[in-house]
């Protein structure tokens, strides 16, 4: 028998809160969103051809991190599509808005850790509609870096200092390539 095709009665759930819960599946514990279905993470070029990231400090990481434009899918809306969730978070955390987003691949954030999958969306056909910065909760940075750029500006902030997620290289590779490795 697959782990996957194990029966619920075989989880213990030994903590819960509002956003995550804590489980144990046999001898393996690991963490669940309780609130939404997975992440995506946008990769947003303007029209000038700047990158956009976005900085904020991470309570987990107690740093200030640099990420690719993010947000949960189904947290507001249980009928909230990756897509949807995708144009929603880029103008809330950036202020820009996508003509166009292409859901390029999902998978695992953590598999070892965590059920959370996230998925990568190219956003194109960018229009500035507001400064961003995110939502009551949050104290987003919003950094448009020339495309030409990107690698020094990481290294800088790095060096700097602040936690960058890997994923941002993943991004990267996705700016430019389809996940198949042909041009995008």
């Amino acid at each position: 028998m697959d782990i996957q095709d194990k029966p619920t009665s075989d989880i213990k759930v030994l903590a819960e809160g509002r956003y995550l819960r804590l489980v144990r599946r046999d001898r393996w514990e690991y963490a669940e969103r309780v609130n939404a279905s997975c992440a995506v993470i946008m990769i947003a070029v303007t029209p000038d051809d700047k990158l956009l990231f976005v900085e904020q400090f991470r309570v987990p990481m107690n740093a200030n991190c640099i990420e690719m434009p993010a947000g949960l899918v189904g947290d507001l809306d249980a009928h909230d599509t990756m897509e949807s969730a995708a144009r929603r978070e880029l103008i809330e955390e950036t202020g820009w808005q996508a003509d166009h987003v292409q859901v390029l691949v999902a998978g695992p954030s953590s598999a070892g850790m965590s059920n959370e999958i996230i998925a990568f969306v190219r956003a194109s056909g960018l229009t500035k509609v507001s400064d961003g910065g995110g939502d009551a909760s949050e104290n987003i940075i919003v950094h448009e870096v020339p495309r030409t750029e990107v690698p020094r500006w990481l290294a800088q902030k790095m060096a700097a200092g602040y936690s960058l997620d890997p994923k941002l290289w993943a991004g990267l590779w996705l700016l430019e390539r389809n996940p198949d490795g042909s041009l995008a």
